[in-house]
C-alpha cells in the first residue's frame, strides 16, 4: 500500500504515522516540492491525503493524473459560511475558496471523500498553547466546534481505507464558547484568564460530526476539549 500525503503538516504527520504502523509506504510533500515531484510519486492505485490550502494547490490534482485509487481532501467547516448549526445536510457558501477545490477532488477519476474539520487542536496547537504563553485569546460568546488532531487523523485513515463518498463536517461532541474554553484553560493552569484578543470573531458555529463517525465506525478518543486539552498531554 502506497500513501501520498500532499501537505504533510500538523495533521498529515499523524496520518503518516498511522499508515507507517500498518507497514505502508508513505510519501509526504513539503513546501519545496514541485509539480514534477508530485508526478514522479503518483503511483497507480495509491491513496492520497490532500490537505494543501487553496493558495498552494494549483495544478496538484492534474499532476496526480489518474493514478490514485482514493483521495481524501481536508477542507474546513468555514465552507458553511454564516450557518450557526451545521451537520452533513447543511448548505455551503459557494463563494468560499475551498469549494472549488472540493469540486475538483469530487470530479476526479478516483473515489473521494471530503472532510470538513472544525478547529484543529492538540499538542503545540490551540487556545491552551496561547493561554500558557500569555498570548491574547478569543473571549466571546461565539460557539466553536473543535476536533483533536489525533481524532482527525483517525477520520482520515478510516476514510482512505473506506469507499464512502461525499462531504461531511468533522467535530467532537462538545462545542463551547470561546470564553468557556479560555476559563477552562485558566483553571487548569491555575492562572488568571489570558488577555482577550481584540480581533473580530469570525464564526459562531455548532457542528455535528456524528454522521461521518457513524459511517466510518469511529469512536472519538477525545470527545470533548475537557479530555483533549492537558493534563491528557501532560503539557502543564
Amino acid at each position: 500500500m502506497h500513501v501520498l500525503i500532499l501537505g504533510c503538516g500538523y495533521t498529515g504527520q499523524r496520518v503518516a504515522r498511522r499508515f507507517l504502523a500498518r507497514g505502508a509506504q508513505v510519501t509526504g510533500t513539503h513546501r519545496n516540492w514541485s509539480l514534477d515531484d508530485v508526478r514522479k510519486h503518483a503511483l497507480p492505485g495509491m491513496l492520497v491525503l490532500h490537505s494543501v490550502p487553496p493558495e498552494g494547490s494549483a495544478g496538484l490534482l492534474e499532476a496526480l493524473g489518474d493514478a490514485p485509487a482514493r483521495v481524501v481532501y481536508l477542507s474546513t467547516t468555514g465552507v458553511y459560511g454564516s450557518a450557526n448549526v451545521v451537520d452533513e445536510t447543511t448548505a455551503v457558501d459557494p463563494a468560499h475558496p475551498r469549494i472549488a477545490e472540493e469540486q475538483r477532488v469530487a470530479a476526479g477519476p478516483w473515489s473521494s471523500l471530503i472532510l470538513r474539520p472544525g478547529g484543529i487542536y492538540g499538542p503545540g496547537r490551540g487556545i491552551h498553547e496561547r493561554a500558557r504563553n500569555g498570548e491574547p485569546v478569543a473571549m466571546g460568546d461565539n460557539v466553536v466546534s473543535r476536533i483533536h488532531v489525533e481524532d482527525l487523523a483517525a477520520h482520515v485513515e478510516a476514510g482512505l481505507l473506506s469507499d464512502i463518498t461525499g462531504a461531511y463536517p468533522v467535530a467532537d461532541e462538545e462545542p463551547c464558547t470561546s470564553r468557556e474554553i479560555a476559563e477552562f484553560c485558566a483553571k487548569l493552569m491555575r492562572r488568571p484568564l489570558p488577555p482577550p484578543s481584540e480581533s473580530r470573531v469570525r464564526s459562531n458555529r455548532r457542528v455535528d460530526g456524528s454522521a461521518i463517525r457513524r459511517a466510518l465506525g469511529i469512536t472519538l478518543l477525545y470527545p470533548s476539549y475537557r479530555l483533549g486539552i492537558p493534563p491528557s498531554h501532560n503539557e502543564f
